[in-house]
């Protein structure tokens, strides 16, 4: 992390999303009686619970995001493990119970992941990109090499609820200026909006069930323009029979219609 990053107004970046953002979201999702899931990052939790328990007094799913919002693909397999375990007790102190689900900080898992979700009791996974509106069992011991054909692993228990960048608010609208880096987002929220409604219509007219996952961040989408915008997609995408509806529901409801069909030791 750099220098800029942990400054005063770099981290009042992140304070905008618990102070101003989640209530303006959790007011519009009470108003259209939405339920979601919240991935909430355990230093989050620790550092503004009166925040994370509006948003569990809201009906909302409070899943896993990390302890510190470090990809698992970054830590070694302790560390991983650690931060897990650290950020999990955090879910369940502020609760009642374990977190069902995990979402990687920026979607990249490490070769360790599943087998920890797995050892850990997590039902499912929302960071893998392998499909887009159907989801599927998560996979162990795929070998990847560039010397031979791919040679894929048993499916496992954990069920992966597929996302994607672009229907991703980050991507689109946030701006970061940084040493190494400087993404210009900010992009017209009614393009976002447009490309949104349409990935829908989409997936309505090519599966006969589908998850589409859209992913908002209190700091982002809760800026007063994008919040208007959400509000009018979400009444455009109820008049074409979309169900909305928290991960976790969505996971009961693909286990029921695609059981897994064998069982894996996990060890």
């Amino acid at each position: 992390m750099s220098r800029g990053q942990v400054g005063p107004s770099w981290l009042s970046r992140g304070e905008f999303g618990p102070r101003v953002g989640a209530p303006r979201l959790i007011e519009l999702f009470r108003k259209h009686n939405i339920q979601t899931s919240w991935y909430v990052p355990g230093h989050t939790i620790e550092s503004f619970p009166d925040a994370v328990k509006k948003v569990i007094a809201a009906g909302h799913e409070l899943a896993h995001h990390g302890w510190t919002h470090r990809p698992p693909a970054s830590l070694s397999a302790e560390d991983e493990e650690r931060e897990l375990t650290r950020a999990n007790e955090s879910i369940k102190k502020i609760s009642g119970a374990y977190a069902r689900g995990y979402r990687s900080p920026s979607w990249d898992l490490s070769p360790h992941s599943v087998r920890l979700f797995l050892k850990y009791g997590f039902e499912y996974d929302s960071s893998m990109m392998g499909d887009d509106y159907t989801p599927y069992y998560a996979r162990q011991g795929d070998v990847i090499a560039l010397e031979q054909r791919a040679a894929f692993g048993a499916e496992s228990p954990l069920v992966e609820m597929p996302i994607h960048w672009s229907t991703d608010d980050s991507p689109h609208y946030e701006f970061v200026r940084a040493e190494a880096s400087l993404r210009q987002g900010l992009k017209n929220a009614h393009h976002v909006e447009q490309n949104w409604v349409d990935e829908f219509r989409h997936m309505r007219e090519s599966v006969a069930w589908g998850v589409l996952t859209y992913t908002c961040h209190p700091f982002i989408s809760g800026r007063g323009h994008r919040i208007m915008v959400l509000e009018r997609m979400i009444g455009q995408l109820k008049n074409e029979g979309a169900v909305f509806m928290r991960v976790d529901q969505a996971v009961s409801e693909f286990k029921r219609r695609q059981p897994l069909r064998s069982t894996v030791d996990i060890k």
